[in-house]
């Protein structure tokens, strides 16, 4: 980024930070000002794209807390998205201001959130959408939706994604790809496709040759894409190309069982021979990969492929407030992510012309729900979705002291009740839980209820599973998902977090290779793990194939039932992590 673009993200972030700050979070932006007054941006260039990424379903306003680690090594040390709380602010120029704060950390997180309350929610998102396109201009404006939109609510699982279809419809994305919309069964997803206004776009996902032999569906049977691979949109008088990436770890994070015609990766070698086809034939003025990668992937997909201007990256949830420069051998792509549950909407204002991005304007705005009115037609479609399923969403299952989260690169309070409902529930030694980067906050003193935990556990694939496990397979599990999420290649990252453990703790080294990263696994009796003693482990969410037992948010909803209240002091596991001192991607919130 220029040194001009940077003390433009300054002005604009500080014009935001000068919003009041209430002690009643229910104290409405109408009462206090004009949006105009924290979401006007300067006027700059002939197009405009907003971008959002990884609602994960949540339609109304939601908590959610930043993580207090997100740890970077070997090129990602200390770069973003590898940078948490002081220093975070530090980096960014915004330390002291407690909006910006509250947005981007999770410093005094409990003391903000209840000066000003929820984040995100689709009617605020439509206000903030609309009066952003009004004032550009509705011609020079898109709308791009990164994926994981179809999954993360209760709705969503009932109606199998199409509550956000129409949601998406309503809010009038242009663009948009997937990867937990793949979750669904395939006929489910080209049925959504298809009922969706955007256009659905992957570069990255192939029909197999012997399921088109068969008659499966796809784009192009030529080429045996499953999608359309680029759009060109024309805005105002620029042309601009838009290429969808989806996530090229579908079948290996998640089920392949619902998909099985589809391929997926990250195609570095097509993604180069489609951006050169484009910049050729189609002469764009500008040149836009819509990514589902995960943030790091991006960054080293913009290295490798030229030609590319911007990416407007999704997956890792992470909210960086500047379009971070990445060289590579013809000059520079811009990599941008938009935070994840609606909490942030991207803005980048482009000054292009005859084919080249002459200059920009980027900014990361947070979706204050204090300060935006609803709009009122998206919140009765919202009201119109949950009405039938509003007995369950509400029904109270205990109650909290301490705050609920999960983002995090090892565990969260979320992650240690379920853990500990299948230890509980399923009488087992150990369990297992995957490091999801999905769901929402629950502050203490709230009642948990259906919908709380279902934002926690709402997929296609909840089943649990009590088996006997080893000691060396479990150490080997552990192994297996440290090595996704901190191999120095970050194409060999998938983007989530490490697998949550319950009753088991260990230590980990991030920096080791695969095979040494963990060890000292012990039982929380103390008893180390043996090599080949048998253990019974509970866990869920298994991929090569459906576990037998029932759905994990019945067992979660048992345990705390019988337990009644979390409270303040409720233990959660954390591992023992080597080598991180110092590191900007750990810090104590």
């Amino acid at each position: 980024m220029s040194k001009m673009s940077r003390r433009e993200f300054v002005y604009m972030m500080a014009m935001l930070g000068a919003a009041p700050v209430f002690a009643n979070s229910h104290t409405r932006m109408t009462n206090t000002g004009k949006l105009e007054d924290y979401y006007k941006l300067k006027p700059f260039g002939n197009a405009r794209l907003i971008h959002m990424t990884d609602s994960h379903a949540q339609l109304l306003p939601v908590y959610f807390r930043e993580p207090s680690v997100n740890l970077g090594f070997f090129e990602n040390y200390g770069k973003p998205p590898h940078i948490v709380g002081e220093a975070f602010m530090d980096y960014f120029g915004i330390k002291g201001n407690k909006r910006l704060e509250y947005a981007f950390t999770c410093l005094n997180y409990e003391k903000h959130a209840a000066a000003m309350g929820r984040v995100g929610g689709f009617a605020q998102i439509k206000t903030a959408v609309d009066f952003l396109r009004k004032s550009f201009g509705k011609d020079k404006t898109l709308l791009l939706d990164g994926g994981d939109t179809w999954q993360g609510s209760w709705t969503a699982l009932q109606t199998r994604g199409k509550d956000m279809v129409g949601a998406m419809n309503l809010l009038g994305v242009d663009v948009a790809v997937g990867h937990w919309e793949f979750t669904y069964k395939a006929s489910e997803v080209l049925a959504n496709a298809k009922a969706l206004d955007a256009e659905f776009l992957a570069q990255n996902i192939h029909v197999k040759e012997d399921a088109l032999f068969n008659g499966s569906p796809a784009y192009d049977e030529d080429s045996g894409l499953a999608f359309k691979p680029y759009t060109i949109k024309k805005m105002g008088d620029a042309r601009v190309a838009i290429i969808g990436q989806a996530f090229p770890y579908t079948t290996i994070a998640n089920p392949q069982r619902n998909i099985p015609d589809w391929t997926f990766g990250i195609n570095a070698d097509s993604m180069q021979e489609l951006v050169n086809n484009i910049r050729k034939n189609d002469k764009p003025d500008a040149v836009i990969v819509l990514s589902h990668n995960g943030y790091d992937v991006d960054k080293k997909m913009a290295q490798v492929v030229t030609g590319i201007d911007f990416i407007m990256g999704g997956h890792t949830h992470d909210g960086v407030p500047e379009a971070y420069p990445v060289k590579n051998k013809k000059g520079t792509t811009y990599v941008c992510n938009a935070g994840s549950n609606g909490k942030f909407l991207n803005v980048l204002d482009l000054d292009i012309e005859k084919g080249k991005v002459k200059d920009f304007r980027f900014t990361l705005l947070p979706i204050f729900s204090d300060l935006i009115p609803e709009d009122k037609a998206m919140k009765k479609y919202i009201a119109d979705v949950r009405k039938p399923y509003e007995k369950d969403l509400n029904r109270v299952i205990a109650t909290t002291e301490m705050t609920l989260f999960r983002r995090g690169n090892f565990n969260g309070s979320w992650d240690q009740i379920i853990c500990d409902a299948l230890r509980d529930v399923k009488g087992a030694d150990v369990s297992l839980s995957p490091g999801f980067r999905w769901g929402t906050t629950l502050m203490p003193g709230q009642d948990i209820t259906f919908d709380d935990l279902s934002t926690q556990t709402a997929m296609t694939y909840p089943e649990t599973y009590v088996k006997d496990m080893d000691g060396k397979t479990i150490k080997a599990v552990l192994e297996d998902v440290a090595d996704n999420l901190f191999n120095k290649d970050p194409f060999y990252q998938q983007g989530g977090d490490m697998v949550r453990t319950g009753g088991l703790s260990y230590t980990i080294d991030p920096q080791k290779d695969i095979g040494h990263r963990i060890s000292n696994l012990r039982l929380s009796n103390g008893k180390l793990i043996e090599a080949s003693k048998k253990y019974k482990v509970a866990g869920w969410s298994t991929v090569g194939s459906v576990s037998p037992g029932e759905p994990v948010w019945e067992t979660t909803e048992k345990y705390l039932k019988n337990i009644k209240h979390i409270r303040k002091d409720y233990h959660v596991d954390a591992p023992d992590i080597l080598g991180v001192k110092g590191n900007p991607g750990i810090t104590k919130c």
